[in-house]
């Protein structure tokens, strides 16, 4: 059985973890870690403690009226991609156990184009 690194959890919601194939399971924020379990797999979960994050990327779309989905960058540069159904939420209650600067919005598809795009026209000296 696995055992909780949270001795208290806040918040508790539906989610999906994109890594490797997508699972869904439960989220939970609480106060010394950040948990995915797989619903339908005991042994699937994972369990980021507060001191190991280096950020949170969030992607949002329609002026921050929608967050589609958010990815937690690791100390060690593990890339983790999450989605709850209400990630606006979700993301709040992580603010409450986690830097809210460290908190940051992901670049659109269209940033990303005019970065490469101005990288093809910059002078190299």
């Amino acid at each position: 059985m696995i055992e909780s690194m949270n001795s208290r959890v806040d918040y508790t919601t539906p989610g999906t973890s994109y890594l490797g194939l997508s699972s869904y399971g439960k989220i939970m924020v609480g106060d010394n870690a950040f948990e995915f379990y797989n619903d339908k797999n005991a042994r699937d979960f994972i369990q980021i403690p507060w001191d190991q994050i280096d950020h949170i990327a969030a992607s949002v779309n329609f002026k921050g009226r929608w967050i589609s989905r958010f990815v937690i960058v690791t100390l060690a540069g593990q890339q983790l991609k999450f989605s709850s159904r209400n990630n606006k939420k979700l993301l709040r209650e992580v603010r409450n156990h986690f830097d809210a600067n460290k908190i940051v919005r992901s670049l659109s598809f269209f940033d990303v184009i005019k970065k490469g795009l101005l990288s093809l026209f910059k002078r190299k000296k």
